[in-house]
């Protein structure tokens, strides 16, 4: 099977590869053709996992189209975007109809769970990577940065934290558990949900935001550089699910809910006036530090002394001392 045969049977026919809404052409040209309004901007992200750093090889073909989709489209949310469309550029070391087939399921499954329509992309043989750039729009100037937080403000976040972290030693098949308790972890690592809904409602409220990737303190020290404060985590309030708690323990839970990372949850700084609104709207508000003068992010114990740890979470190119 050639290039082109390969997207047409696999991709192009797939239901969020059909032109509509914002994408006016899609599959099938040089370029795919994409309507904003004019008092709105594109908000547009690449994200590239690469097999055996960003997941398990092999794996679950279904899951991983799932998971490559959302873990990109999640920086949408972090914007505060509407999702429109999305690019795939897909590397593979050979044509496996079959697995072609379950990841082509996956990929659309969340398309449709994200709103997301398939505008484009490339294939090309080598080792197996998948490469997605998503396109958002939102209105002109209202976009959600990292660099607008305050003294005084909140730091928050939008949900429980670790779970996908905890489920890495289920997803290499390192441990196994009861499945009340791996259920929910694996479904958070393979099938994250990107927090549209969330990012949308703070449009105009939060001050900074952006989705944790790499880990709660890694992601925080984001926001706290670009908006020169510093960012206080108290520990006792950062939100770990029951089932993380039951998987690893209270303490090895907590070290995944801040500096695991694949979390792919909101963490947004917000004026203590907008607070109330927002709880009462039923929007995920979870406070769990507060926005001070200086630099840097600190992690206070139960007794608020100060324990940050000297690693903050995930990162592709950590200089060994």
């Amino acid at each position: 099977m050639g290039e082109f045969e390969l997207i047409r049977h696999y991709f192009a026919a797939a239901a969020c590869a059909r032109a509509g809404g914002d994408v006016v052409l899609g599959i099938g040209d040089d370029c795919a053709l994409l309507a904003v309004p004019p008092a709105e901007q594109l908000a547009i992200s690449t994200d590239s996992l690469v097999a055996g750093v960003h997941f398990p090889d092999p794996c679950d073909p279904y899951l991983l189209g799932q998971r490559a989709l959302a873990v990109s489209a999640s920086d949408l949310a972090g914007m505060g975007a509407t999702p429109v469309g999305f690019t795939l550029a897909l590397t593979l070391p050979t044509v496996d109809p079959d697995w072609l087939a379950e990841f082509a399921r996956g990929l659309d499954a969340m398309a449709a769970a994200c709103e997301l329509r398939l505008i484009g992309g490339d294939t090309t043989r080598g080792p197996l990577s998948i490469t997605m750039t998503v396109f958002g729009r939102v209105a002109r100037g209202q976009a959600l940065l990292r660099s607008g937080a305050q003294v005084g403000d909140l730091l928050c976040v939008g949900g429980e934290l670790g779970n996908a972290a905890g489920a890495l030693p289920l997803v290499l098949g390192e441990r196994q558990v009861e499945a009340d308790l791996a259920g929910p972890l694996l479904a958070h690592y393979w099938s994250p949900s990107p927090q549209f809904a969330l990012g949308q409602a703070l449009l105009g409220k939060a001050t900074a935001a952006l989705d944790i990737s790499d880990g709660l303190l890694a992601d925080c020290g984001h926001i706290a550089k670009a908006s020169r404060r510093a960012l206080e985590v108290n520990l006792a309030q950062v939100p770990v699910s029951p089932a993380l708690q039951g998987f690893l323990g209270s303490e090895a839970a907590r070290q995944a809910a801040l500096i695991g990372g694949d979390d792919y949850v909101l963490a947004f700084t917000l004026p203590p006036a907008q607070l109330s609104s927002l709880r009462a709207a039923g929007v995920p508000v979870h406070v769990v530090g507060r926005v001070l003068d200086g630099e840097g992010v600190r992690l206070l114990d139960e007794q608020g002394q100060d324990i940050t740890p000297q690693q903050r979470g995930y990162q592709h190119f950590r200089e060994t001392p």
